[in-house]
């Protein structure tokens, strides 16, 4: 269990995730955001942090319901955007974006909301996982979308770990990001 991890165990969690972050702008650049191959290596790194952990996933129809009743709400700001002023869709594949996407949000809350909370809520309490994991959560985003993303950031990182709260996983979370990435494209 994540949770006999220790604080040394904690500690090296987060030095991992620390360390997943700088590869994925090592191999990303400048072109971070977009870069397919940057994302799926932090996936990657944060699936084998996610096993050394030890994290399960219980998924439910009240994860699955709850998650994409969060993924509504956090979308509702961009929607009413999007309705005032149209964008533009990315141009490119949405099956191909969609994957590539899901796989990193899934990789992103079975970390943050599994593993480094099991670990951060044994050692130091539910209030110190919510606030750890919503930082990580925002600083995850820094080197793709800048300062000017962290407080948006870190308060979606609040609402996914209020929803980890409520659901005693990480399924929730992840089908939350999932769904609010997924609709992302659509309300651009």
């Amino acid at each position: 269990m994540t949770h006999r991890l220790g604080p040394l165990g904690t500690a090296a969690l987060l030095a991992g995730f620390t360390a997943s972050i700088l590869v994925r702008v090592a191999i990303g650049g400048r072109a971070i955001a977009s870069s397919q191959s940057a994302g799926l290596v932090f996936a990657g790194c944060l699936a084998a942090l996610t096993l050394v952990g030890g994290a399960t996933v219980a998924l439910s129809r009240r994860a699955v319901a709850m998650g994409l009743l969060t993924a509504a709400v956090l979308c509702l700001p961009s929607l009413m955007a999007h309705t005032l002023h149209p964008g533009i869709r990315p141009g490119g594949s949405y099956l191909h974006w969609a994957v590539l996407v899901t796989i990193v949000a899934v990789a992103e809350e079975a970390f943050l909301r599994g593993t480094l909370w099991a670990a951060v809520r044994g050692q130091w309490g539910e209030t110190a996982a919510l606030l750890i994991t919503s930082v990580a959560f925002a600083a995850l985003h820094l080197p793709l979308y800048g300062w000017g993303s962290a407080p948006l950031d870190l308060a979606v990182g609040l609402v996914l770990g209020v929803l980890r709260e409520q659901t005693g996983g990480f399924a929730a979370p992840a089908v939350a990001h999932v769904a609010a990435d997924l609709a992302a494209w659509w309300l651009r």
